[in-house]
C-alpha cells in the first residue's frame, strides 16, 4: 500500500491475523514497533495480554481475527491523523466485509472513537453495544494501556463478560 505517507517508514504493511471466518473481530488503533518489525497485529507485550484476554472469554487467538485501523506504525507511536484513517478505512471496511464478524472489540479510545466517528471518551464509549456498518460493537480498554494501567484490567474484565453475552446473543 502506498496511499499515506506511512508507507516511507515501515518496515511491514500489517494487514491482520487470524481466522478468516472469525465470528470476533478485535480493532486496535495502529501496529507499534514489534508489529512493524514483525509484519503481524499485536504480537508484543500488549498481544500477549491481548491473547489472556480472549482467552478469558473461552476463545483462542486461532479463532478470532485481529487488525488495526491503521496498517503502518506511526511514527513514535503516535495517535493515527485524520487524513491516515481516511486513507486505510476503506481497507478495514473490506476486511469486515469479507470476514463478516458478528461483534467487533474496538480497543482503546482512538480505535473506538475513529470507527464510532465521535469524540466521546472511553468511558462514555464503554458498557454499552454499538454498531459499526452494520456489526455489534463493543469498546474496552486497549492491552498496552493496561500494562501501564493495571486498576484497568477490572473494568476490562467486565467489558470482555458484556462481549460474551453480547456475542452469545447473535444470531449466528
Amino acid at each position: 500500500c502506498r496511499r499515506c505517507p506511512l508507507c516511507e517508514k515501515r518496515k511491514h504493511f500489517v494487514f491482520g491475523s487470524g481466522n478468516p471466518k472469525a465470528d470476533i473481530m478485535f480493532i486496535g488503533e495502529a501496529p507499534g514497533s514489534d508489529e512493524d518489525l514483525q509484519g503481524l497485529p499485536f504480537v508484543g507485550r500488549a498481544g500477549r495480554l491481548l491473547t489472556k484476554m480472549i482467552e478469558s472469554i473461552k476463545q483462542n487467538r486461532e479463532d478470532v481475527y485481529i487488525t488495526n485501523v491503521l496498517k503502518c506504525r506511526p511514527p513514535g507511536n503516535r495517535d493515527p491523523q485524520p487524513a491516515e484513517i481516511e486513507k486505510c478505512e476503506p481497507i478495514l471496511l473490506r476486511q469486515i466485509e469479507l470476514i463478516r464478524p458478528k461483534i467487533i472489540c474496538a480497543l482503546g479510545r482512538i480505535s473506538g472513537q475513529t470507527l464510532l466517528r465521535t469524540n466521546a471518551t472511553l468511558g462514555a464509549l464503554r458498557g454499552k453495544a454499538h454498531e459499526y456498518h452494520g456489526v455489534k460493537l463493543i469498546v474496552t480498554y486497549h492491552p498496552a494501556a493496561l500494562l501501564r494501567n493495571p486498576q484497568w484490567k477490572r473494568p476490562t474484565w467486565e467489558d470482555l463478560k458484556f462481549l460474551r453475552r453480547e456475542y452469545d446473543g447473535v444470531e449466528l
